[in-house]
């Protein structure tokens, strides 16, 4: 597949450049795809969330009626998770949500998320650029001019460009990555994908 290479005025530069069919021509995997988003999310989870057993909550262990001859039903002491304020029964504990996927899978979660973002014509290359200065306003004119104002947008850059992730950063929906650190849950988050030709480079070299 073949796409032109549009500058930061958002006019053709001449230029073509080759977007290779086993990166972003394959037959998606949705399965991979569906593991590899459900690992990203599961990883994200801290898993602190704690709640206080009968054990844990503070209160006295003395029995507060007698078991039998009340009328009413057992009632053992204060910390009883029957009664408000007692102990959760069965409550949350810290734990780890990580998920661990193999390699190649993860590979081929990725081909299959830029291969589908290709099939919509959801790809555009931007020819590489960087900013002297952090400057929001500098980043959203570069995406009135691509017309993609108010859309969901990942820039994948060749390496850390730290002037262009500023400049981003106060800007909704607009996200910037490393194509070394481009994820499946982060490509199809974006309506639309925009590569700077450095990153092509890299993404092939990756995947």
């Amino acid at each position: 597949m073949k796409l032109e290479v549009l500058n930061i005025q958002g006019t053709s530069t001449g230029k073509s450049i080759d977007l290779p069919d086993d990166v972003f021509g394959i037959e998606p995997n949705e399965h991979a795809v569906w593991l590899a988003v459900k690992a990203y999310l599961a990883n994200k989870r801290q898993g602190t969330h704690k709640t206080k057993e009968r054990s844990e909550v503070k209160g006295s262990r003395r029995k507060l009626v007698r078991q039998k001859g009340t009328g009413g039903a057992r009632k053992g002491d204060i910390k009883n998770p029957l009664f408000r304020g007692g102990g959760r029964i069965f409550g949350p504990k810290p734990r780890d949500y990580s998920q661990k996927l193999n390699k190649k899978l993860k590979r081929l979660a990725r081909k299959s998320a830029l291969s589908a973002k290709a099939a919509d014509k959801k790809v555009m290359v931007l020819e590489d650029f960087s900013f002297d200065a952090p400057k929001t306003k500098a980043y959203i004119d570069i995406l009135n001019s691509l017309s993609l104002q108010g859309q969901k947008t990942l820039l994948v850059t060749a390496d850390h460009e730290k002037n262009i992730y500023l400049s981003s950063r106060n800007v909704q929906k607009a996200a910037v990555s490393r194509a070394q650190d481009l994820n499946t849950y982060d490509i199809l988050h974006a309506n639309t994908l925009i590569l700077s030709e450095g990153a092509v480079g890299k993404i092939v070299e990756n995947l």
